[in-house]
């Protein structure tokens, strides 16, 4: 708390500026400078926060990072920009004018919201955390629209709020939290808040087992850049349903309930789908869409005959399809003279930097190797993009 109400002052904001790109290698140097100049705690402080907002930049953007306040804790967990804005998207398109965002950490879902045109009653029981928030909407002119309150969210009356938005802590002393009922506060706490409502959001771990998943609720599972950031619960929506939303775009696939794709042999295309798809458990979709099958019933990769562009996997073309046998793979990759491998896995023990140290890759060429089973079989399928 003594350090964000330091760096709140005139002469801590001044710092701030002075040391925003402040190279880490040299970090040492510069505090040594400035303390001729400042006290030593508020020098301490300023750097700190550089270097947070540095790291932050990847989920805020070089802009919003760079006038926001951070604590460590909040850098780790807060929501990516582009993901929360996703949510307040379909909150705002949904009619929904109001929000209570409990657990809002250092409020980068409520600065989403608020800058949907929601507005926001931002709770969290910490008190730091809170002052966080607090000062992030002012930086960013969004005090207008987020109301900060340092409470229990058990506690928190949500009946004059159009939607309540939940984030629960998934990290403890230990690290990540797998089990749902270990958050804070439990999953079934944030349901029975979210069923109160008339509409709600809870963020929820995308490891999130289906069979967790409370039958009131939408799940929707999302990517952005091809990464999986999380899943969410939707309560008022469409009970049931299933989603996987890549970002950006937004690009949603919904689930038609189909069953497991058959296994078929390798054709001349295979289809890596995204990881939103697969946590949806929507492979099946994606195999519809480009008419293929799968290589081996456990594993997620489609394979076809045809190339069918979709958002939803990136395509590879394959040029051969061996035994796994890193001799015959050495070779092969010798003999086209491929010197980039990109090495992906899936079914397989071997680590890729193990197989390239094996096969020792040269020349001027790029292929793609697959380490995967195929009908149950140990095999290797190379390939390119397509």
């Amino acid at each position: 708390m003594n350090d964000l109400a330091l760096l709140l002052t005139p002469e801590g904001r001044a710092l701030l500026d002075e040391v925003r790109d402040t190279d880490p290698a040299r970090e040492l140097a510069v505090a040594t400078r400035l303390r001729r100049e400042h006290p030593a705690e508020l020098v301490s402080a300023a750097l700190g926060q550089a270097r947070l907002r540095q790291r932050a930049a990847v989920k805020f953007g070089a802009g919003d990072a760079g006038r926001m306040f951070f604590t460590p804790n909040g850098v780790e967990q807060s929501t990516r920009a582009s993901v929360a804005a996703h949510r307040a998207r379909r909150l705002a398109e949904s009619g929904v004018t109001s929000v209570a965002d409990l657990c809002c950490g250092i409020g980068g879902d409520a600065i989403a919201l608020a800058r949907a045109g929601i507005r926001v009653l931002a709770v969290d029981r910490d008190p730091l955390t809170a002052a966080t928030a607090r000062a992030n909407a002012e930086a960013l002119g969004l005090a207008d629209l987020i109301e900060v309150r340092e409470a229990d969210v058990t506690e928190v009356d949500t009946a004059g709020y159009d939607a309540v938005f939940v984030d629960p802590a998934r990290r403890g002393g230990r690290g990540r939290i797998f089990d749902p009922e270990a958050y804070s506060p439990p999953l079934s706490w944030a349901v029975s808040a979210a069923l109160r409502a008339p509409r709600a959001a809870l963020k929820v771990a995308p490891g999130i087992p289906h069979e967790a998943v409370p039958e009131q609720a939408e799940a929707e599972w999302i990517s952005d850049g091809g990464d999986v950031k999380e899943a969410v619960l939707w309560f008022g929506t469409a009970p049931g349903a299933v989603r996987a939303t890549l970002l950006p775009g937004p690009r949603t696939l919904l689930s038609r309930g189909l069953p497991d794709p058959g296994v078929r042999p390798p054709g001349r295309f295979l289809y890596e789908p995204d990881g939103a798809v697969i946590r949806a458990h929507l492979v099946a979709e994606v195999a519809d869409e480009v008419g293929g099958g799968l290589l081996d019933a456990t594993i997620a990769y489609v394979t076809a005959d045809a190339l069918r562009p979709t958002p939803y996997a990136t395509a590879y073309e394959i040029t051969d399809h061996l035994p796994f046998n890193v001799k015959k793979l050495k070779a092969l990759l010798r003999e086209r003279g491929v010197g980039t491998l990109t090495v992906k896995k899936r079914g397989s023990a071997v680590e890729p930097e193990e197989l390239r140290r094996k096969v020792k890759p040269q020349g001027p060429h790029a292929a793609t190797v697959f380490l995967t089973r195929v009908a149950g079989a140990p095999a290797m399928l190379i390939g390119h993009p397509a």
